[in-house]
């Protein structure tokens, strides 16, 4: 860890009369387009589609006075002094290209909201990772409830964090979820703590390579004062820390499924223990919880627990809040979430996991599976997902665009294991898919939705995907 002095951004930057172009329509940018006007700035909004949806939000911001360019978002308008972009834009665009090369600086809608602070603001709590964001981020909003915190879970999470900046609730504390995406437009970011959950690959296509997406996550540690939290079976992220400059006195935590050395949080005997934020961290240990008390607890989730447990502690919340916070805590839809239990078979929704790193961690919460997997790989492989998997399959049903590439692995490293190729990507495809399971699974199994996939080939999102899985379950029933 570096420990430079960080210069401090949080100061209000002045728009009044700037140029500023905004990078696409949708979630992130119509609100930064009004925001910007609002502070005087001269907006232009350029988007590269042109379709219903985006003639109409462009109908609504130029009814304001901005002007507004569909069709075309690789050109920069004439006097840019500031870039405002979606955090979906890559980095390779002609737009990007074309500002580098004319000084103008790209922020993000998080670097954004974090010019926009008052002076009094929230500090942040922030998390990224490839798996686990979302949950750890709502269980850390859990424990600073259950400390008595005005808080808030926000970013990634769906929550904006224009909104919360610029509204008008008061807030003790921010719990930030963090893409790789948002953190590479986020240049000024200074976290109060942060926590990278772990790394895997995932959006190579966007970053380029596994080198530049693990650096746009370390973004997240530059300039934290308190602790930078990371994943000790991750060296990746202990890396990260020691790369980061950070203020003077912040320090590296650890966080692990095993007994826990000083400067770590780790497990027990079922218990999660502290070892970092207490007296005398060499010879003593605080409780913190029970394994009992997460939901659920796989070992993926108890990891997420630790490090959410991690991130209050460093806030200074203390151990009982933790405890209460993560009884309280129940996971999203999708989420290991168990669906049903028939004929002494377990069906479990995971449709959340949408790339290789997730699954693998589903996989690894069950003894005996038929595995229902498949969809868009967006270029991944599968080769060392299904070979550390393979001992724990009873068989395989695949379905979606990209499944000959799982089929291929398992004919490789799982050969014994049964497979049904299901060549159809129409919705339907997933109560056939369930039907099969069911045929193949023995009690005590599990058949679980962990498709290692995108799901935009056969459903809008991975929540439909998921209902699709319920509501399969749920005919079985009747």
């Amino acid at each position: 860890m570096g420990s430079g002095q960080v210069t401090s951004t949080s100061e209000l930057y002045d728009f009044q009369g700037k140029h500023v172009t905004v990078a696409g329509l949708g979630v992130s940018g119509v609100p930064a387009a009004k925001v910007l006007h609002a502070r005087g700035a001269s907006v232009t909004v350029v988007n590269d589609g042109d379709d219903a949806r985006a003639r109409e939000q462009a109908a609504e911001l130029e009814a304001l006075g901005i002007t507004v360019r569909l069709g075309d978002g690789a050109t920069l308008p004439e006097s840019t002094e500031l870039i405002v972009t979606a955090p979906g834009w890559k980095p390779d665009k002609p737009l990007f290209l074309a500002a580098a090369e004319a000084g103008v600086p790209v922020w993000g809608d998080v670097e954004l909201a974090w010019r926009l602070r008052g002076p009094d603001a929230a500090p942040w709590l922030a998390v990224t990772g490839t798996n686990g964001k979302t949950t750890t981020v709502q269980m850390l909003a859990s424990i600073l409830k259950a400390a008595g915190l005005r808080t808030a879970a926000v970013g990634n999470i769906g929550v904006s964090l224009l909104d919360v900046v610029l509204g008008d609730e008061e807030y003790d504390v921010l719990a930030v979820e963090l893409s790789s995406y948002q953190l590479h437009w986020a240049p000024s970011l200074r976290a109060h703590s942060a926590a990278v959950l772990n790394l895997a690959p995932d959006h190579l296509d966007w970053h380029g390579s596994m080198e530049a997406y693990a650096k746009d996550k370390g973004r997240i540690y530059e300039g934290n004062r308190v602790a930078c939290v990371y994943n000790v079976a991750d060296k990746l992220t202990e890396d990260l820390v020691r790369e980061a400059d950070v203020e003077e006195g912040c320090r590296a935590i650890g966080f692990t499924l095993g007994s826990p050395a000083p400067s770590q949080l780790g497990v027990v005997d079922g218990i999660l223990v502290d070892r970092a934020f207490v007296e005398n961290r060499q010879k003593n240990a605080q409780e913190l919880a029970e394994v009992s008390d997460i939901d659920p607890p796989a070992p993926h989730n108890i990891a997420n627990a630790l490090a959410a447990a991690a991130l209050a502690r460093a806030f200074g919340v203390p151990a009982q809040a933790v405890r209460d916070g993560l009884k309280a805590f129940r996971p999203d839809a999708h989420r290991i979430e168990h669906v049903a239990d028939l004929d002494g078979v377990a069906y479990v929704d995971d449709s959340k996991a949408t790339n290789t790193h997730a699954a693998e961690a589903s996989l690894a919460a069950y003894e005996s599976i038929v595995w229902i997997a498949g969809g868009l790989a967006k270029g991944a492989t599968f080769e060392e997902l299904v070979a550390k998997s393979a001992k724990r399959l009873r068989g395989a049903v695949l379905i979606g665009a990209d499944r000959a590439l799982i089929r291929d692995a398992l004919a490789r490293h799982a050969p014994e294991v049964p497979v049904v190729d299901l060549d159809r990507t129409d919705t339907g495809a997933m109560l056939q898919a369930v039907t099969e399971a069911r045929r193949l699974a023995q009690p005590g199994d599990t058949v679980l939705l962990a498709p290692a996939c995108a799901s935009m080939d056969m459903f809008t999102n991975y929540n439909q995907r998921g209902d699709a899985f319920a509501a399969a379950v749920r005919g079985l029933e009747a």
